[in-house]
């Protein structure tokens, strides 16, 4: 599940609608209890809807609750399960990262936890170029799942890919070849565009050397990239992959967090830089963070006064998070996001913004 598919289940309004998430394991026999988990909150939902809606009314929702549950596969999850179900719409999705135990109705399908939850977990792109075809996936950590969307996967279905080259006295066909091979990779990095634009993650490129050296000359998401790796890998399987793409990536992480480091050193010593939660909640909601370092498990539950210029502490941890808060607003505005790990930042300090002005 990408930041695109959340904002395409924003669009769905249709009372009542049912989220259900939960945490699943990978393995057994922890596992094992995922089932009996889920049958629990499956029947405390229906309750939960009956006692609200009536039955003939909710009918369909019930039925495709009951089929989406029954269709879980246990063999394949992953650390995290959400169930949305109105009447119309049903999905399932295995995400490798955790989520809580929650049942809400509501008018809409509950997208916080996993927009939240997505925001404090690296996530990347991996672009594999071929011919047959190129194909982009989502990473989490070391689990990658392909994207079938946006025209993805892309074949070249022109000269020198699906149809011969052209013959004759005065063709060059290596240089024809090559100048289709350029013309695809611009297809192919036009389509990623619009998914780079609402999901700005970081880019692992993976192709024979030919392909990359021609992706590199067209491609406008250059310093998006974090990670190459080159060889032929049109059949290798997204598992395989992960474990091939995944500690190149993580390196690239760790450099480009050095980078990051480095740039808010240089903003202190222009002024440019803020460590005060509030200052930052209140910069980030003019849209003035360019960038924000936070510590990985940084959390501090508050709520905006009534200004919503200032975050009253809370010790009620039903209360926002106000760091997720924060995350999620300098996103919005386009801000860059780092994680560090503790004691990267300057002492006493958890979290730090840099300032576009």
């Amino acid at each position: 599940m990408n930041r695109h598919e959340i904002m395409s289940l924003l669009q769905v309004s249709s009372p009542p609608s049912l989220t259900i998430t939960l945490p699943t394991h990978r393995t057994s026999p922890e596992n094992r209890q995922d089932l009996i988990r889920l049958k629990n909150l499956v029947g405390q939902a229906t309750e939960r809807l009956l006692a609200e809606y009536n039955r003939r009314e909710i009918e369909p929702l019930l039925s495709r609750l009951e089929s989406l549950a029954a269709d879980v596969n246990y063999r394949h999850t992953l650390d995290g399960l959400v169930l949305l179900v109105n009447c119309d719409f049903a999905a399932k999705y295995y995400l490798p990262f955790s989520l809580p135990e929650r049942i809400v109705v509501a008018d809409t399908f509950l997208t916080r936890d996993l927009v939240f939850a997505m925001n404090r977990t690296p996530r990347y792109w991996v672009l594999v170029l071929s011919e047959k075809p190129t194909r982009l996936y989502e990473g989490t950590f070391d689990t990658l799942v392909e994207i079938r969307s946006g025209g993805f996967p892309l074949t070249h279905e022109g000269p020198g890919g699906e149809q011969s080259l052209p013959g004759g006295f005065g063709v060059r066909k290596s240089a024809y070849r090559d100048e289709r091979h350029r013309q695809f990779f611009r297809g192919v990095d036009s389509a990623l565009a619009p998914l780079m634009a609402e999901d700005p993650l970081p880019l692992a490129v993976v192709g024979v050397d030919r392909f990359l050296a021609f992706f590199n000359e067209v491609t406008a998401h250059r310093e998006s990239i974090i990670a190459t790796l080159s060889g032929s890998h049109d059949k290798t399987s997204p598992a395989r992959l992960s474990k091939l793409v995944w500690p190149l990536v993580e390196a690239g992480l760790a450099e480009k967090r050095t980078q990051y480091l480095d740039e808010l050193n240089k903003a202190i010593g222009e002024r440019k830089a803020i460590f005060d939660l509030d200052e930052i909640w209140r910069h980030a909601l003019e849209g003035r963070g360019r960038l924000l370092l936070v510590e990985q498990d940084y959390h501090f539950n508050a709520h905006p006064d009534e200004t919503g210029q200032r975050l009253v502490p809370s010790d009620d941890v039903a209360d926002p998070d106000a760091v997720d808060d924060i995350i999620e607003t300098v996103l919005s505005k386009q801000g860059q996001i780092v994680f560090t790990t503790p004691g990267q930042l300057p002492a006493p300090y958890r979290i730090a913004m840099v300032l576009r002005y």
